[in-house]
Parts: C-alpha cells; structure tokens; sequence
C-alpha cells in the first residue's frame, strides 16, 4: 500500500486563523484518484519544528505533500527546511529567476529582491512550475521518500496538483485503483441505531462503510471501487432498503434533492415563519431554478398571534397556513409557528388538506441550532408531501407532542 501524507504549514493554519481548505481538497481529490491520505499533519513556522516533521514522515512515508512556506517573506521557511531535513544548501534556480523577472515585467512592475528567495531550492531538487503565482514548487527525495512542496495560495497549489502533481504520482504509481463514495443523508436517526442495522451487511472485499455526523444529518457513507459501479450500485440498493425509513437524500444534499422536488413537482409554495426567522424561505431559494416556485413568504415576530385557540400552538400554526396558502394564492404554504419552552409546531396546507405537528428538542441546542434543526423538520415535511411519503416520521433527537392531519373535505365543511 502507498502512504501518502500531507503536511501543512503556518502559524495561521496551526492556530485556526485560517481553516485549511487545501488539505479538505487534496484529500478528496487524491481518494478519488486512488492515492489515499493515511496521516495529515500541520506545523508553525518555527524551523528546527519543520525539519524534525520533515524527516519524521519521510521515514514513514513514500509521499508527502507539503503545503505552505514558500513565499518571499522571513517566515516562509519550508524550502530552507528541507534543504536542511536532505543535509544540503540552498541554490539558486536560474529558470525561476528569469520566470519571476518575466511575471513582474508583464505587469510594469520593479521585481522586490525578496522575491528571489522564491527561486532558491535545495540543491539536486526537481522545480515544479507554478504558471499562476511567483513561488514555484520543488520534489526532493528524503530517505527514499519523494516530497513535493507547494505554495499554500488555494487557487496556485490546486492548480499544481492537478497539472504538474497528480500526473506525477500516477506515472510512478500506476497501479492504484481509484475509489469512490456513495452518500445517503438521514435525519432523525442516530449513529449507533444506524450501525446496528449497517453492521451486519457483509460488504465484499474493497469495500467499506464511513458515516459523518453533523446537525441535524448523519451521512453514511460507501467506499468501493470506482471501476466496480454495478456492485457497488447493487450494495447502496441493499443499504437503503434497511434505513429507508431515515434517508432524506442519496448522493446530494436534502437541500439539492427538495429543489428538484419543487422543480419535478411544479407546485407554487408559500411561507410563513416564526420560529426559523427566514431561514427556510433562504434553504427553499437555495437552486434558483426551483425558487421560482417559490410565492410571497412572511418572517413573524414571536409575539405575532394568528388564529390562536386558548394557547393551541398547532391551532395556531394550521390557521397560519391556510392564511398564507389563501393570501398567496399558493398550490401549497409552510409555516413554522412559535418556539416556546423548546417546543414548536410545523404546519402545510395543501390541496388535499392541512398537516401539522407539534415537537419538542429532546436535547440542549444553540439559538443557531434551533433555526436550523427546525428548518430541516420544515423542509422534511415538504420533501415527504411531495414525494408522497409518510408525513409524521420519528425522530431521535425530538419527541412528538401532537400531530394531526384535516382532509380538505373537513376545512370545507
């Protein structure tokens, strides 16, 4: 197998001034490609710091990425380190000086000396052509470990990756199988109730389960083969069969799957909010093809009453709805009411009658947690209505207080 890591630099990446998006990337980038990260490491810029990581996965390691370091300032010391790390000088790349020379010439720009530090490289180095910023990179092998360096600049490191990098590694490494990851969303479920269903799948040889949880959603997710896609078709198949109960989307985002709902569907929907403060009318204008499906919506204060029946917070909420479905002139309105004590209540009108429920967080949340919790409930209940689901599922995380469904004929009456 082929250890490959990756090492990013920077007092900025190691403190959190900075989130490192480019390991995120690389990352993703090379299991697509199947060159799989087994260890991400960061540093500062203390140099005696750099070095000593530097040997220390070039031992344990066939690849290292480096990212940061190579720019014109004091604290840009990846180049020296290495230099260091390999027991030999730095020299000067005469092809990059005439580059740099060249690139400040295009733009009627004096070079700055220091911009000449950017061309020098451990002796014996290879340079790896940078066409879009002034720090090119460099290969060194250490202790038969080939270490590419990298300007941390996104859009110049993404760019040598993919042109001057990965081309590299799949010329010395041929034979890696690349991967891919099929992903099913579920909500109102918990990771260990999925994965006393999941764990007794015996998946084939090459193939294995991940999951990710983050509010309000638990991803589960498929590595397998990239060339393998009927098996691994086949296994997601079997997969979804025994959470289908729980799973909101499959391989997009519930934001994505609901606006090709709205888009599938055709239907003019209207909304009211309370408790999500414009949250949701923002998650529905999320695709703008399906916004346009998108009517009138109104944000309420919390002191705002509509149909308030001797404190009925779902009494509320169906009134609320017809209300809006009514003024707007909608095929369907949304409401979320008020939260109070950690208990709200969620209402549609529709053609074929009103549905509405009322819930309550069975865990402690955030303001901003909250808005977002309630608004994916809002959305589900969409996302069920137009897909002809149940409309009153359980969830983990909330216990349900009240629901009730008013068939058309009954509001007509």
């Amino acid at each position: 197998m082929l250890k490959i890591a990756m090492l990013s630099t920077g007092e900025e990446v190691l403190h959190g001034d900075i989130v490192d998006t480019n390991a995120a990337w690389l990352a993703q980038l090379f299991f697509e490609n199947g060159y799989s990260l087994i260890k991400r490491s960061t540093v500062g810029d203390e140099k005696s710091s750099l070095v000593e990581e530097l040997v220390m996965l070039s031992f344990n390691n066939d690849v290292v990425i480096v990212n940061g370091g190579l720019g014109p300032t004091s604290d840009d010391l990846s180049a020296e380190a290495a230099a260091i790390a390999a027991d030999t000088d730095l020299v000067e790349c005469t092809e990059w000086v005439e580059r740099l020379r060249a690139f400040f010439a295009d733009r009627g720009v004096v070079m700055p000396e220091s911009n000449l530090k950017q061309a020098m490289l451990p002796r014996g180095s290879t340079m790896i052509d940078n066409p879009v910023g002034t720090a090119c990179g460099f290969k060194v092998e250490l202790n038969d470990c080939a270490l590419y360096f990298t300007p941390g600049v996104p859009s110049e490191f993404k760019r040598m990756i993919e042109s001057e990098i990965l081309p590299d590694l799949q010329k010395n490494y041929p034979t890696q199988t690349g991967m891919e990851c099929s992903k099913l969303h579920t909500l109102g479920t918990s990771e260990s109730a999925l994965s006393d269903k999941l764990d007794k799948v015996e998946l084939p040889e090459g193939y294995f389960l991940g999951y990710r949880s983050y509010i309000p959603y638990i991803e589960v997710k498929l590595f397998g083969p990239k060339s393998d896609v009927d098996r691994r078709v086949k296994l997601l198949q079997l997969i979804y069969k025994l959470i289908e109960e729980h799973v909101v989307s499959v391989d997009e985002s519930m934001q994505q799957h609901v606006a090709h709902l709205m888009i599938d569907k055709k239907l003019s929907i209207s909304m009211a909010e309370q408790s999500t403060h414009g949250n949701l009318a923002r998650w529905l204008h999320f695709d703008e093809n399906a916004a346009q499906y998108c009517g009138h919506g109104w944000v309420l204060g919390g002191q705002v009453t509509v149909g308030q029946d001797e404190g009925d917070a779902l009494a509320s909420a169906f009134a609320l709805a017809a209300a809006t479905k009514e003024k707007c002139g909608t095929d369907v309105s949304i409401v979320t009411g008020t939260i109070n004590d950690n208990t709200f209540s969620i209402a549609i009108a529709s053609k074929e009658g009103e549905w509405g429920q009322t819930l309550t967080l069975n865990r402690k949340y955030s303001r901003e947690e909250k808005v977002l919790v309630i608004t994916t409930i809002a959305a589900d209940m969409l996302r069920r209505y137009l897909s002809r689901q149940p409309m009153f599922p359980s969830y983990s995380a909330l216990k349900r207080v009240k629901d009730m469904f008013v068939p058309q004929s009954a509001i007509q009456c």
